[in-house]
């Protein structure tokens, strides 16, 4: 990495703002080597920045001077480009994120400038949904308790009597909270292996639930009538615990909650109660406050299934984000549109 005296200076045309642990998990070598060959058809080079820090401090030493960088790839703690931080960039066309959100990055001010942006949250729906399916089977399955209790040191023939009734995913009914990106995933995903499907999603047309295969239903009927609800709805104003204390008590008995999306969505307090009964199993992977306490009721419940908000964490998932992000800033050199482009009214229904 070259020194920060220089780094994002003249001759830089794409800046890439990823801390180092962070770059191979992202960018494979054939992905770098793409985006040297956009660097060098905007005049300059490829160069790296270890994050947010290093980038202040560019911008800070650089003052006065005019930074050539056109093209910002960015990782997770990248800073928000204000105003005064985008007059530092007066060359720059593109931010090109490799994950998800771009709401904690850009805002009024990098829009009204022309600025584009892109993202490769598309990257990430598929091994979220992946795991929304695997919490899917496990629930249905009832794996998640016969292994706390094997592992809490359950007889095996006390196990087996503490069973409750295990069902197939083939024909299951499921709920899914949100045609989302990752929400389509895993409806692909359920479908294929035959489960009954049904949306509630205010954004879904009829033909588009047609398109697709699945049933719209509203939110209430949705929740009384699912064997697992799968939530996979972008966080709102209006979206914030919309899975309250109401709506998990018109949940069956013996029925199941899977969260990969955001805690927000669902009323955490409320979802301890309801699985404190042992009335219904949850499977959650984004909690109110990460990392959660020690001391959390839901680590003490066998049956709730639990991932430390990893679900997005593979490799391929995560390779395939550089390479997006590889092929947008390409489709920018060339003057092309971009395939993932973020618009100031995306932000709103973004995470």
């Amino acid at each position: 990495m070259a020194s920060s005296n220089h780094l994002g200076g003249v001759g830089t045309t794409v800046l890439c703002v990823v801390p180092t642990p962070l770059r191979a998990e992202f960018f494979a070598p054939s992905t770098v080597a793409s985006l040297e060959v956009s660097a060098a058809a905007l005049g300059g080079r490829l160069e790296w920045a270890e994050g947010a820090d290093e980038l202040r401090a560019i911008l800070r030493d650089s003052a006065g001077s005019r930074l050539t960088s056109r093209v910002l790839v960015s990782s997770w703690g990248f800073p928000f480009l204000d105003a005064e931080t985008l007059d530092c960039l007066p060359e720059l066309g593109l931010l090109a994120h490799s994950g998800a959100t771009v709401r904690p990055f850009v805002g009024e001010d990098f829009f009204d400038r022309g600025l584009k942006v892109t993202q490769a949250g598309d990257a990430m729906g598929r091994p979220v949904a992946e795991v929304a399916l695997t919490f899917t089977l496990s629930l249905l399955h009832q794996t998640h308790r016969f292994s706390h209790d094997l592992h809490g040191g359950v007889g095996y023939e006390q196990s087996q009597a503490n069973a409750r009734v295990q069902h197939e995913v083939l024909g299951a009914r499921i709920g899914v909270v949100g045609a989302s990106r990752t929400g389509r995933h895993y409806i692909q995903l359920a479908l294929a292996i035959g489960a009954d499907v049904s949306v509630y999603d205010p954004f879904l047309t009829q033909a588009e639930a047609d398109s697709i295969g699945v049933r719209k239903l509203g939110l209430e009927e949705l929740m009384s009538t699912s064997q697992i609800v799968a939530v996979h709805a972008p966080s709102l104003p209006e979206t914030h615990h919309m899975i309250d204390a109401r709506m998990l008590s018109l949940m069956p008995d013996g029925a199941g909650l899977v969260n990969t999306a955001r805690s927000w969505l669902v009323d955490e307090q409320a979802l301890i109660a309801e699985t404190a009964t042992g009335r219904i199993d949850a499977a959650v992977d984004v909690f109110d406050v990460e990392p959660f306490a020690d001391d959390h009721p839901f680590r003490a419940m066998p049956n709730v299934l639990l991932m430390p908000h990893r679900a997005a964490g593979t490799v391929e998932g995560r390779l395939r984000g550089g390479e997006i992000v590889a092929q947008e800033v390409a489709r920018f050199v060339r003057g092309e549109a971009l395939v993932h482009e973020i618009h100031e009214s995306d932000l709103k229904r973004m995470a």
